[in-house]
């Protein structure tokens, strides 16, 4: 059911004159699912506050919320087409009444962790681009189909949402940097092994990949208490997204694996200056595919000691500060990082060896990457004692990976 109610909400958007591409399908199809989702978790609170006689304030006004303007219900519990807007009158009311009152939802929050911020945050940074009403009434009947109360709904949910992300990555237009292959992260969580109680961290998470597949892998765990999931919840896993698209979809792919109010945060992490993290600001675990290529301006490089253009190389020294002592990295990153002979590759090489022990490189064959012609390799290190001893490992040698040879659990 859910995979066609996403195929017929992807064939609606592919008449809308402002949805070209599979970015835009994923985005649209993002704001409304958020919406969904909320009006279901505040369902669920409102009935459990019921059940204990308690109050439960919903954090929407009733003319806001999805039941009110998307789904309002007849006595029979279907749809009342009556009160139902549609045409113009949906588009008007999405675009001038209700995509205001969310971004407002920034200035009220108490704090940028707090699902208000997050609400305020996306609807500031999207636009709704389904201009025809009758188009956008269709898709919100489809998305209303959709249940994503229990686990296993929210489990399917998330591989179909993952198919998405998947598909943006390969569709061009700087898709890729959204999509790291799921198998190679799994991989490097392996790796890495976290650990309940640790803080993991991921200052450019793009789909928010290694935290859900970092949550996946500790969520497996046999004999969780409460607590344990509690502080999976709430205490383990940071990410920061600098471009909005990103921010939006690591928000919504992390709600589906089952994290309730997700501690993303909307930034350009290279714009802080190294020199004020103090202790308290940093992980137990970094895992993360910083962009590479980029070309980042004088003022954020003098944010670090190493000074360059490459985002990549700015984004690893962020990384190594951010490790407690003790702690754990697995970063990809450019395989000329390894061999490149400018000052600074030359001083971010000797920072990585002196500061850290790299024990093991990863090299990931040609293709890994769709959309993106660059060999990378994967570099992991624990923070603290310097490196004695680097294994080198090639993934597959001679292999060539393409889009009809994609990465899988196979190949690692």
């Amino acid at each position: 059911m859910f995979e066609q109610a996403f195929k017929n909400i992807d064939n609606v958007l592919w008449k809308e004159a402002g949805c070209t591409t599979e970015l835009d399908y994923t985005e649209q199809t993002s704001w409304l699912l958020f919406l969904k989702y909320l009006d279901g978790l505040e369902q669920d609170k409102a009935t459990e506050a019921k059940l204990e006689g308690k109050k439960y304030t919903f954090i929407l006004d009733k003319p806001y919320r999805w039941e009110s303007w998307a789904a309002p219900r007849a006595k029979d519990g279907k749809l009342d087409h009556n009160r139902a807007l549609t045409g113009n009158d949906l588009r008007d009311f999405v675009d001038r009444e209700l995509f205001p009152y969310l971004h407002d939802f920034k200035q009220k929050a108490s704090g940028p962790n707090t699902i208000e911020y997050k609400i305020g945050e996306i609807f500031g940074e999207i636009k709704n681009k389904i201009h025809s009403g009758y188009n956008l009434r269709e898709i919100i009947d489809h998305i209303d189909e959709l249940r994503f109360r229990s686990q296993a709904e929210k489990h399917e949910l998330s591989h179909l949402y993952e198919a998405k992300i998947r598909n943006m990555g390969n569709a061009g237009r700087n898709g890729g940097e959204y999509y790291t292959p799921r198998p190679l992260i799994r991989a490097m969580v392996r790796v890495i092994q976290p650990k309940i109680g640790e803080r993991i961290y991921d200052g450019a998470c793009g789909s928010a990949g290694f935290l859900c597949e970092a949550f996946d892998y500790l969520k497996a765990k046999k004999g969780l208490t409460t607590r344990d999931l509690k502080t999976l919840q709430e205490r383990t896993f940071y990410g920061k997204e600098k471009k909005s698209l990103a921010y939006v979809i690591a928000i919504m792919n992390m709600i589906l694996h089952g994290i309730e109010a997700p501690n993303i945060i909307h930034t350009n992490t290279l714009s802080e200056n190294l020199a004020d993290i103090q202790d308290k600001d940093r992980y137990d675990v970094v895992l993360a595919n910083p962009p590479f290529g980029g070309k980042e301006r004088k003022e954020v490089q003098q944010n670090f000691p190493i000074r360059t253009g490459e985002t990549a190389f700015l984004f690893l020294q962020h990384f190594i500060k951010m490790l407690k002592a003790g702690g754990r990295g697995g970063i990809v990153i450019k395989n000329t990082f390894l061999s490149n002979t400018d000052n600074a590759s030359v001083s971010l090489r000797k920072l990585l060896l002196e500061s850290c022990n790299l024990h093991t490189v990863l090299d990931c064959p040609s293709g890994t990457f769709q959309g993106a012609g660059v060999k990378t390799v994967v570099l992991f290190f624990d923070k603290g004692s310097k490196t004695r001893k680097v294994w080198y490992y090639q993934l597959d040698p001679g292999r060539n990976m393409g889009k009809t040879k994609n990465l899988s659990v196979n190949n690692i």
